[in-house]
């Protein structure tokens, strides 16, 4: 079975976490926040990671609100999943990320992270588990 890269985004005003599936398309890691005032350019340098990992897949995440309806926030993402596929050219899967942040605070609180210091972390953890529930939904099928 021939696994295609994938990378995983959660996407914030702020900032923006970044994921990345194994070779194997197993298991999701963290690899770095974006500061999004920081990097002039977030999508130039999700665009470098692609290159550089050779991504063929980004699995963005999308919010919804409890009941499932779109809130503004999800405009926003499906603006940047428009954006990063013109400018990646690779193709860009929405998932639903329906708690993924909170799950995140808990799995970083429960290991003792401090959650002031962990939000650095958080973001990476939330793409972590958007790309993770991507990736198992895939095995699923397969």
């Amino acid at each position: 079975m021939n696994m295609q890269r994938s990378l995983g985004i959660d996407h914030g005003d702020a900032r923006i976490g970044l994921a990345i599936a194994d070779d194997l398309g197993m298991l999701a890691h963290p690899l770095e926040t974006i500061h999004v005032k920081q990097v002039a350019k977030p999508v130039a340098r999700i665009a470098e990671i692609v290159v550089r990992d050779k991504i063929e897949i980004i699995v963005l995440g999308l919010p919804r609100n409890m009941d499932g309806s779109y809130g503004p926030s999800a405009a926003k993402v499906l603006a940047f999943a428009e954006i990063l596929r013109a400018a990646c050219g690779c193709e860009v899967k929405l998932w639903d990320e329906r708690l993924t942040s909170v799950a995140a605070q808990r799995a970083l609180h429960e290991a003792g992270r401090n959650v002031q210091r962990s939000r650095e972390v958080i973001d990476q953890v939330a793409a972590q588990m958007i790309l993770q529930g991507w990736l198992d939904a895939q095995a699923m099928r397969g």
